[in-house]
């Protein structure tokens, strides 16, 4: 990344103004970045008939053209928002529980963003190499390597995916880290423990399928996945 995209800041909002803990609020692209890229999986807010939804499913990033992809399937009702619909994609790490000497001061370090916008419905009915590109996008993100791995999506799956495109225009980004902040008013001398619990997300050994026959041996992608072991980790997490 060159000097100039790291100086880059975000467009500020009505909806991604920092109105609370202005302080823990982020305002650069690469902190939005950063926040992307350390994760897979979102929660997509939209309204469906008059009712508020939150979607668990998993996303990518195609940071040369700033587009989140969001993965889902033609049958969802969430992914076929009316047009001109604003959703709420939103990503969370949690990097530590903060345990401080009073209850009132408890929290937790964490890293979060959440991106608004007018999502491009894709499918494979109207334009399959924009949705083969997304789709090639999600599982690299995931886990890179994987997409030129594996067999990839005929036409008939096509036919049964979707993905939402959200510019990467408008987005609100907080990070959260460090020790408790009572040790200097009078709780400070209570005489108790406080501190940070750390917390992460890794990748473990990769078990093998049951069902995988003899002779089919680890490819080295997915094994750096499991020698890496964290993913995304802040370093300044308390």
């Amino acid at each position: 990344m060159s000097s100039e995209e790291r100086n880059q800041q975000l467009p500020v909002t009505e909806r991604t103004r920092h109105r609370r803990l202005r302080e823990q609020g982020r305002t650069g692209r690469e902190d939005l970045d950063a926040v992307l890229r350390a994760g897979f999986v979102c929660h997509l807010g939209v309204v469906v008939d008059g009712t508020p939804m939150a979607l668990p499913t998993v996303y990518g990033v195609d940071f040369a053209t700033r587009t989140l992809y969001v993965h889902g399937s033609v049958a969802s009702r969430s992914l076929t928002p009316g047009p001109d619909t604003t959703v709420c994609v939103t990503v969370t790490h949690v990097d530590g529980l903060v345990l401080a000497r009073s209850v009132f001061e408890h929290g937790v370090n964490y890293r979060s963003a959440m991106v608004y916008g007018v999502p491009r419905l894709i499918t494979g009915r109207t334009d399959p190499d924009a949705l083969l590109h997304g789709l090639r996008v999600v599982t690299e993100h995931c886990a890179p390597g994987q997409w030129d791995y594996a067999r990839r999506p005929n036409a008939k799956e096509l036919a049964a995916t979707s993905l939402l495109a959200l510019p990467l225009d408008e987005a609100s980004v907080k990070v959260a880290s460090g020790p408790p902040e009572d040790a200097d008013g009078p709780d400070g001398e209570l005489g108790l423990w406080a501190g940070v619990v750390p917390m992460g997300t890794y990748f473990g050994v990769p078990e093998p399928d049951p069902a995988l026959p003899a002779g089919i041996s680890l490819p080295p992608h997915i094994a750096a996945l499991g020698r890496d072991g964290s993913r995304g980790a802040a370093s300044d997490a308390g």
